[in-house]
């Protein structure tokens, strides 16, 4: 077959396209954010894919396509759009067509407001460790999948299996029908909870096979989802930690009276390994086995990335972006630094209006008085959005709490301070560029 793919540059969009690339499609693409960076790290890993970039005019688009895939960010007046529409070319949406592969394989489907992306990852490499030869698609880029041509965030494999990351966010969650799913936790996000409770209970009716639940998220666990496994930290469940080890930048623990050791810090990252142990062993992997891969695995891209960590100084990079994503991440910084200058870029105006008061209610509880908060401009990739929401909304009634916390009119102004602090957390969505920033902060520290 022949596909392009509008929006090929973001995480979702890019995994499919290079996923059916490695199959032996022809597959070629555009993307906005190519037009303005021509020389960008996931543009050239695409092209080293024998994947061709078009501009975002149109022009790389014509009747030999068998169909095109768009991204749910591509409007539809965009020229792609209307130049495919035009020419008759078959046109779906990208968690449309991610649906029609899930159907076409043996799918484990993980969901939840935060963690899928570490969690399906994770999953995916101990699979492919364990010689069960996976596929993957994903949101997060698995830093032991990146090669020159693959950014991290697919995997083609051998066997009939694939991990999927599946997101909520648009609400076509509720159209796959996997083999099996993990539902990791509930929360404000992209849609109000009671919303996104409805799309996981019917994922988990569309699950023809087993369904694993948190049993430590309330709101999940009060879905109408019926006869689901359990894994958890504090409740009774069918999978449940013990002797628990918090140590700076990693957690051991025991399940079962088998001991394991995951290399990321945090009970979030705990939670995201119990996820997939507990997959494991419901297809039959002894404990003993999982236990001997999973040190093994060393994250993913932008996830508690440390770009230093020398003496006193600390700059970690994650992506955290929704209030429970960040009160997790914070919480697990507390554990390494007690004086924290936090960086963090709302990610769009429609979001930052949503989780407003989460993002306060967030930096106000989970600040301490050492701590600092420094609020970049909100993060924009185009569109139409109404901008009628700034940073600045957010840091005055945080620091009317008492916190500190200052909106900056530029990511530039961030180097004035950098003798203040020792530890640096750098944080937010989608915008790659702020892992510069860190790598940036790391560099002049």
């Amino acid at each position: 077959m022949k596909i392009f793919f509008s929006g090929i540059g973001g995480s979702g969009v890019s995994a499919i396209a290079g996923f059916m690339a490695d199959k032996g499609h022809r597959v070629d693409g555009s993307d906005r954010l190519f037009d303005m960076d021509q020389g960008h790290a996931i543009r050239k890993r695409l092209e080293a894919n024998a994947i061709g970039i078009a501009p975002q005019d149109g022009s790389g688009l014509d009747r030999s396509f068998d169909f095109a895939v768009f991204s749910t960010a591509v409007e539809k007046n965009n020229p792609d759009f209307l130049k495919a529409r035009d020419l008759g070319i078959p046109i779906r949406l990208r968690p449309d067509y991610l649906a029609e592969i899930v159907s076409a394989y043996n799918t484990i489907a993980v969901a939840g407001t935060s963690g899928k992306s570490t969690t399906s990852g994770m999953l995916a490499y101990l699979m492919e460790r364990l010689g069960m030869s996976p596929n993957f698609i994903g949101g997060g880029r698995v830093k032991q999948f990146k090669t020159e041509k693959n950014p991290g965030n697919y995997r083609t494999g051998d066997s009939d299996h694939l991990v999927i990351e599946a997101c909520e966010a648009d609400g076509t969650v509720v159209n796959y029908q996997p083999a099996r799913s993990i539902i990791m936790n509930l929360d404000l996000d992209h849609h109000t909870i009671d919303e996104t409770a409805g799309m996981f209970e019917t994922l988990a009716h569309n699950t023809s096979g087993i369904v694993l639940l948190n049993a430590d998220d309330v709101n999940l666990m009060s879905c109408n989802i019926k006869e689901a496994r359990t894994f958890s930290v504090h409740a009774a469940a069918d999978y449940k930690t013990e002797e628990i080890r918090f140590y700076p930048l990693k957690v051991g623990f025991s399940v079962h009276g088998q001991d394991f050791e995951l290399s990321l810090p945090g009970k979030y990252n705990l939670y995201n390994a119990l996820a997939c142990i507990a997959m494991l062993a419901e297809q039959g992997v002894s404990l003993k086995e999982i236990a001997s891969v999973l040190p093994e695995f060393s994250g993913i891209e932008r996830r508690f990335d440390i770009h230093l960590n020398k003496g006193r100084r600390l700059v970690i990079d994650d992506y955290a972006h929704n209030p429970h994503k960040i009160e997790s991440f914070m919480k697990a910084m507390q554990g390494v630094s007690e004086k924290v200058c936090y960086i963090f870029q709302p990610h769009g105006f429609g979001p930052t209006r949503l989780m407003r008061e989460g993002y306060i209610r967030t930096f106000i509880d989970g600040l301490r008085e050492s701590d600092r908060l420094l609020l970049l401009p909100i993060y924009y990739a185009g569109g139409t959005a109404a901008q009628d929401i700034s940073s600045a909304d957010l840091a005055m009634p945080i620091r009317a709490s008492g916190k500190q916390a200052l909106a900056l009119r530029d990511r530039k102004e961030v180097v004035d301070i950098l003798q203040d602090y020792d530890a640096y957390a750098v944080f937010g969505a989608r915008d790659d560029s702020l892992s510069d920033l860190a790598e940036e902060i790391a560099n002049r520290l």
